[in-house]
C-alpha cells in the first residue's frame, strides 16, 4: 500500500503515515517497494519479521478471546459478532467511512 492508500484505509494524515511507517522500517518491519503496477507511488510491503510479528500478536488476540468467550454458548457469540458489527459499521458511517470499504485494486468490498 502507498501512503494515500494507508490514509484512506485508516482516515489518518499523510504526515502521521510518513513518521509511522518510518519507524517501522527502521524497526525492520516494513520495506519500501515501487509500485507492482508501475504507478509513481511507493508502496510499502511487510518483511519476514513484521509478518512474524503480526501473526503472533492475532494469535495472542485470538487467545484472549477464546478465554474470555470460552463458556459463552453460540448464540451469545453469533449475537455479540452481529452487535459489534452493527457497533463497527455506526461507528464508520458517523466518519463517512462506510464498511466494508472496496479494495484499492478491484474496488470489490473487502473486510
Amino acid at each position: 500500500m502507498s501512503i494515500g492508500e494507508l490514509s484512506d484505509a485508516f482516515g489518518l494524515d499523510a504526515s502521521t503515515l510518513n513518521r509511522q511507517t518510518a519507524a517501522a522500517m527502521r524497526a525492520g518491519l516494513l520495506d519500501r517497494i515501487p509500485d507492482p503496477q508501475g504507478g509513481m507511488a511507493r508502496k510499502f510491503r511487510l518483511t519476514a519479521e513484521g509478518e512474524r510479528l503480526l501473526d503472533e500478536e492475532r494469535r495472542g488476540i485470538v487467545e484472549v478471546l477464546d478465554r474470555v468467550m470460552g463458556d459463552w454458548s453460540q448464540d451469545d457469540i453469533t449475537a455479540f459478532a452481529s452487535y459489534l458489527r452493527r457497533f463497527n459499521n455506526g461507528i464508520e458511517a458517523i466518519g463517512g467511512r462506510p464498511w466494508p470499504r472496496p479494495s484499492p485494486r478491484d474496488g470489490e468490498p473487502r473486510g
